[in-house]
């Protein structure tokens, strides 16, 4: 695969159509020896859209990681037309690696629809060009494709005020991103997987031994429209943290204040003494 920090956003979700629901694409690493899961779940979105009528917007995603991916060889994402209806459609994608799946995806369309509307209120944060760009040990993927704002100490977090460990960040993809919304939701999703996990671990940073951070599954809901090349605040916090399993949240907001889509993700924590 070519060189992940010679590739922008669009190119990372870029799949070869091999045949009406059979995709086939490369991921690049995330922890050592294993495909980025943020990658996969983009790219096994952006298979179940490209069966899906342009009209219907993702509503939301739900995704397991069952084995680690390899980024030596190719992922093959194979489509489910589960259900046409009225207004919803559902999409089950399965990726495969060595003849063995290494996730699975539903994902729901749905037709527009207008209603009335409610949300929870964005933080009060300073703007992304009020803070000066840190320097941090992220992998080549940020530096290539996301370009990060952090409101918080990317070590230490925020404080605990009754959520658990908490981060904020603002984020967006570097490059200009198609008009198209099947492009901005299949970013987030690809960005949504950035520093989530992490957040669980904070306050178990000083544990003996050596981490071992693994996502156990991901779901994100979109709520309103966005543009992932445009900045996002990502507010994260961790609930719990037991029998080694982490629950993180996150929510995006818009510059203007539009909650834009909320992330869960549960994340397997072990330290190997």
């Amino acid at each position: 695969m070519t060189d992940p920090a010679h590739l922008g956003m669009a190119q990372l979700l870029k799949l070869e159509r091999l045949e009406e629901n059979l995709f086939r694409g490369s991921c690049h690493q995330g922890s050592p020896q294993r495909a980025f899961g943020g990658q996969v779940a983009a790219q096994a979105l952006t298979a179940a859209g490209a069966t899906v009528p342009a009209e219907r917007g993702v509503h939301s995603l739900h995704g397991y990681f069952i084995r680690g991916g390899r980024t030596d060889m190719p992922i093959i994402y194979e489509v489910e037309r589960t259900r046409d209806g009225g207004s919803f459609t559902t999409r089950r994608v399965v990726a495969i690696q060595n003849g063995e799946s290494i996730f699975s995806l539903s994902a729901s369309f749905q037709k527009a629809a207008e209603s009335s509307e409610h949300q929870a209120r964005m933080p009060e944060v300073p703007g992304p060009d009020e803070i000066a760009v840190i320097e941090t040990e992220e992998s080549p993927i940020v530096l290539a494709a996301i370009e990060v704002r952090f409101i918080s100490d990317p070590v230490e977090g925020l404080p605990d005020i009754g959520h658990g460990p908490r981060q904020r960040m603002w984020v967006r993809a570097k490059d200009s991103l198609p008009d198209t919304p099947l492009a901005h939701v299949c970013a987030l999703t690809y960005i949504s997987d950035i520093r989530l996990a992490g957040t669980a671990w904070l306050p178990h940073r000083g544990d003996p031994g050596t981490p071992q951070l693994a996502s156990l599954d991901h779901a994100v809901w979109f709520h309103r429209p966005f543009r992932a090349d445009e900045w996002l605040l990502f507010d994260m916090d961790s609930p719990t943290y037991a029998s080694t399993r982490g629950l993180a949240h996150g929510e995006f907001f818009t510059t203007d204040g539009r909650l834009a889509a909320s992330v869960t993700q549960e994340v397997l924590l072990r330290h190997r003494i």
